[in-house]
C-alpha cells in the first residue's frame, strides 16, 4: 500500500482538481451542497414533503449568499417514516444524495407504543422475546416494493413498560423491517391481537436521537447564516462524510482520487490503508459496502473491496457511487 507521506507530496495546489476541501474548511454553500442533517421528522406531513421543505429553504439560503453558484439539486433521506411517524430521518443534501444506499446498510431503532386487543397476557414479555431473531416479513399492501416473502433480522426487542392494554416497545432492526408487521405479529402470537400505536424512529445508524434537530432548527440557522452568523448552521448541517463513519473505510491518495472523479476504479497503488471489516462478507457472501475517503478526510466514493490492497496492481475497489 502507498505510504502517507506519498499522498501528502501528490496533494495538488488549492482549487486544483475536483477535490473538496477537507470537512472541517469548507465555506457554508460548500456545506450546504454536500451535508447532511440528522432531522427530527414532525407528526403530519409526509417524508417526501419534508424533504422538499429542506431543499427549498436551503436553495433559499443559496441563492442569498451564492447567486452564481447551483441550487443543491435535491435532497434524500434514509427511509421513509409514515406521516404520523416522527423521529429520526437523516437527510442528504445536493452531491450528497448519491450515497443514500448508506442507510441501507446499518440498523434502525424504534420506540413503539404496542396497542394490546385486551390484557397482556402473563406470559407477554416472553412471547415478545421469540421475535428477537431473524424473521418472515411480507410488505403491506401500501407499500412501494414487491410483496415477496423476505427475512429481516431483530437485534434487540425490549419491554419497557405495560400499562393494562398498551406496551411500550424498542426495537433495533435491520433495514426495511416493517415495524406495523412486527406488532400485528407480536398480536397474534399473544392470542389477543395487537396494533402499532405512535411510533418513534429514535436511531438510523450512525445517527440516533441525542443529536436531533428540528425544522425550526435548520430555518433559524440559514437565517443566521444568510446574516453572516454559521455557527448554528454548522452544528444543524453536518458534511456528508459523517453519515458515512458506520462503513468500513478506505483511504486512498489524491491522486487516485482524481481518477476516481473521472470514472476509474481504486488501483492497487492508490490504496493507503484499508479497514479490516472491509474484507469481511456480508450475510450473503457478498463484499461489504465501503467508503473511500483522502488523507484529509473528503469522502471519495463508494464501493466493494475486490482485490488485494498489497498486491503491486490491479483492481481494490470496485466503485457504486462516485461522491466528488
Amino acid at each position: 500500500m502507498t505510504d502517507a507521506s506519498d499522498a501528502d507530496a501528490d496533494a495538488p495546489a488549492d482549487g486544483e482538481g475536483p477535490l473538496r476541501a477537507p470537512p472541517g474548511e469548507r465555506s457554508v454553500p460548500e456545506l450546504l451542497r454536500f451535508g447532511v442533517v440528522n432531522l427530527d421528522k414532525p407528526a403530519g406531513p409526509s417524508s417526501h414533503q419534508v424533504s422538499a421543505w429542506v431543499r427549498d429553504a436551503i436553495d433559499e439560503t443559496l441563492a442569498a449568499l451564492d447567486p452564481e453558484g447551483p441550487p443543491t439539486g435535491g435532497v434524500a433521506h434514509s427511509g421513509t417514516l409514515d406521516p404520523k411517524v416522527t423521529g429520526c430521518l437523516p437527510t442528504l443534501t445536493g452531491d450528497a444524495t448519491r450515497m443514500a444506499q448508506v442507510f441501507l446498510e446499518g440498523t434502525k431503532e424504534y420506540v413503539a407504543v404496542l396497542e394490546i386487543h385486551g390484557s397482556a397476557p402473563a406470559d407477554f414479555e416472553d412471547v415478545v422475546a421469540e421475535f428477537e431473531s431473524e424473521i418472515y416479513q411480507k410488505p403491506p399492501r401500501k407499500s412501494a416494493v414487491s410483496r415477496r416473502l423476505r427475512t429481516r433480522t431483530i437485534h434487540d426487542l425490549d419491554v419497557l413498560e405495560v400499562d393494562d392494554r398498551q406496551a411500550l416497545i424498542r426495537i433495533r432492526c435491520e433495514s426495511g423491517t416493517y415495524v406495523r408487521k412486527l406488532c400485528h405479529d407480536i398480536g397474534l402470537a399473544t392470542g389477543v391481537g395487537a396494533h402499532m400505536g405512535h411510533l418513534r424512529r429514535t436511531a438510523t445508524d450512525p445517527f440516533d436521537d441525542r443529536d436531533l434537530h428540528t425544522l425550526q432548527d435548520l430555518v433559524d440557522a440559514l437565517a443566521w447564516a444568510e446574516d453572516g452568523d454559521d455557527a448554528l448552521l454548522r452544528e444543524v448541517v453536518r458534511p456528508a462524510e459523517d453519515a458515512l463513519t458506520h462503513l468500513p473505510a478506505v483511504t486512498v491518495a489524491r491522486s487516485a482520487a482524481r481518477s476516481v472523479a473521472t470514472g476509474a476504479p481504486v488501483y492497487a497503488p492508490g490504496v493507503i490503508d484499508v479497514d479490516d471489516a472491509a474484507a469481511r462478507p456480508d450475510r450473503d457472501g457478498d463484499p461489504p459496502l465501503v467508503a473511500c475517503f483522502t488523507p484529509d478526510g473528503v469522502a471519495v466514493c463508494l464501493g466493494r473491496v475486490v482485490g488485494d490492497p498489497d498486491a503491486e496492481s490491479g483492481t481494490v475497489v470496485a466503485l457504486e457511487r462516485v461522491l466528488l
